[in-house]
């Protein structure tokens, strides 16, 4: 009778690892993450996790890039419009960047080496150009696009408000006395407030792009 063989542990890859300390970020901000934390999440001991990655700064930059893998790029390929391309692409990097929150402050320092922020980078620069911005332009558009995005991942607008009225009195507030109930209203605002900050940023770069294509 042939004994049943033991299962076997999954072996150690990078994907595993980044996969594994993106939920660590994800649940418990970036200070949960540590080479021992991860060896324990992962079931091995410590040094194997070097194999991999030399140290802690490298695991948090892969888990970036995974993040910043997971923004669209498909409208910069499609045919869309320039303005139309810099839309959905900003929709896809704000969700992304939403169901990651807390990798924010590694995504915020750019692109470095990462090869998933460089693919990002070049698509919106190299999208501009094709679509007719000088290069410096283009350049800038992307930098204020990555600003904007960013800045409305890093917090909530309407959860900075708590839910108690008697903190608005109107003596001192006059126009704060439905302010507590922004919290409850949290998603629907935060989404309509990027939507309005991003139609008007791209109706002032038609405005600007109507300025270049006149010049040229």
């Amino acid at each position: 009778m042939c004994a049943m063989a033991r299962p076997r542990k999954p072996l150690l890859s990078t994907d595993r690892i980044v996969e594994t300390a993106r939920a660590l970020v994800d649940a418990e901000g970036l200070a949960a993450v540590s080479t021992r934390r991860l060896a324990a999440e992962l079931g091995v001991s410590g040094p194997s996790l070097y194999n991999h990655f030399r140290t802690k700064d490298e695991i948090l930059e892969a888990v970036a890039d995974s993040v910043s893998g997971q923004v669209d790029l498909t409208m910069f390929q499609d045919g869309r419009d320039w303005r139309t391309a810099l839309h959905d692409w900003a929709v896809s990097y704000r969700a992304a960047l939403r169901d990651h929150p807390n990798i924010v402050p590694v995504l915020a320092r750019g692109p470095g080496r990462r090869p998933a922020g460089l693919r990002l980078a070049d698509a919106v620069y190299g999208a501009m150009v094709e679509a007719g911005w000088p290069p410096a332009q283009a350049t800038s558009i992307g930098a204020l696009m990555r600003y904007f995005v960013m800045g409305s991942a890093l917090g909530s607008f309407a959860g900075g408000f708590v839910d108690d009225a008697s903190a608005y009195d109107p003596a001192d507030y006059p126009h704060l006395q439905q302010a507590h109930l922004l919290a409850e209203q949290q998603e629907k605002i935060d989404e309509r407030a990027f939507e309005t900050g991003l139609t008007a940023l791209l109706d002032g770069l038609a405005r600007q792009y109507e300025q270049v294509r006149r010049s040229a």
